[in-house]
């Protein structure tokens, strides 16, 4: 199994949240949360990063994760792209994960993976705010076209329906949130330990 993880430049992650945290803060914080979400995918499979930034990609070798340089124009051409490459290397499925998961566990993939299982598949795991989607499990690669961005979650179950298939539609704390606004910092606060350790390099 590969988990595919692709990441903005540092600079310009989290923007969302200049009204709460500095650039430099931003910066951190999108350091802690990669990190961390590639820690995690390692122990369930192998993890490639793609991203256009040098610096992210550095950190994704060091952690121990396949390093791509992005040549699209999108995020959804850079999965295009980071597919590809997952299939080049034998790869039959993959697992789509924002850097972003502040409560994610090894657990929640497992479970994503195991009800990925039968062939074909696709398993949907939305954000909390059921817009968009925090994983994308495909079995095999290929089977649907990606359609992050605005209302992907509903987007990807139309894609699946489309095909003649219903999507396992995976619902979990551990994967719903994501931090992209000044209350998600709030939830993730309340919900996990983990916020401490962050706040603690910041």
């Amino acid at each position: 199994m590969f988990s595919i993880i692709p990441a903005k430049p540092f600079l310009e992650a989290k923007s969302r949240l200049a009204a709460v945290l500095s650039p430099e803060q931003r910066l951190v914080l999108s350091r802690y949360l990669l990190q961390r979400t590639i820690s995690i995918a390692r122990q369930v499979g192998e993890v490639v990063v793609i991203s256009r930034d040098s610096q992210v990609r550095r950190l994704a070798k060091q952690a121990g994760a396949y390093a791509l340089v992005e040549t699209a124009s999108d995020l959804n051409q850079a999965l295009r792209q980071a597919s590809a490459w997952v299939t080049a290397m034998g790869g039959t499925s993959a697992l789509i994960l924002p850097t972003d998961l502040p409560l994610l566990q090894p657990s929640t993939l497992q479970e994503i993976i195991e009800l990925g299982q039968p062939n074909p598949s696709v398993v949907i795991a939305p954000c909390q705010r059921r817009d968009g989607t925090n994983g994308l499990l495909l079995h095999p690669l290929g089977l649907i076209d990606f359609a992050f961005g605005l209302n992907s979650f509903q987007k990807h179950q139309q894609a699946v329906q489309s095909i003649g298939l219903q999507p396992i539609i995976y619902n979990s704390p551990a994967i719903a949130l994501d931090i992209d606004l000044p209350t998600d910092l709030a939830d993730w606060q309340k919900g996990d330990g983990s916020f401490s350790d962050c706040l603690s390099i910041l």
